[in-house]
């Protein structure tokens, strides 16, 4: 059996992941800790909505931390071609548009968010395409 020829877009989707999960893991890291510092700092002083904002900070930032976790993982798994790859892939997209969506009806900036929506689309399109389908073994 010969090895599958990685497409180029996998490549450059994999680096990506990659990057983007390890930056995710910094940042969710660094986040994880000022709230924790902030709700400490809020319970210490009696402000209940500083504590709470802390403890919301630092659940956030974790969930940030896992899905980070999810693009290295895809990144490492797309570089090899593993089947399970594929689906981590737009499992992480769905995610994506479906934060991008909560994000605008919460009042975040309806363009910023339009472009990570048609990021994740092209993302998904892409890897619903045969010859990407083919090169994971999903075709």
């Amino acid at each position: 059996m010969t090895q599958q020829q990685r497409p180029m877009g996998i490549t450059i989707l994999a680096i990506l992941g990659i990057v983007g999960g390890v930056l995710g893991i910094l940042g969710g890291g660094c986040a994880a800790v000022g709230g924790a510092f902030l709700g400490a700092a809020g319970a210490q002083a009696g402000v209940g909505e500083v504590a709470a904002l802390g403890g919301l900070t630092t659940i956030l930032s974790l969930v940030l931390l896992v899905i980070s976790i999810g693009y290295i993982a895809f990144g490492v798994g797309a570089w090899m071609l593993k089947p399970w790859a594929w689906m981590l892939g737009l499992v992480l997209a769905g995610i994506g548009l479906v934060l991008s969506v909560i994000y605008i009806l919460s009042g975040s900036s309806f363009f910023s968010q339009l472009i990570s929506i048609v990021i994740d689309g092209v993302i998904i399109y892409y890897l619903m395409t045969p010859e990407v389908k083919k090169a994971f073994s999903r075709a």
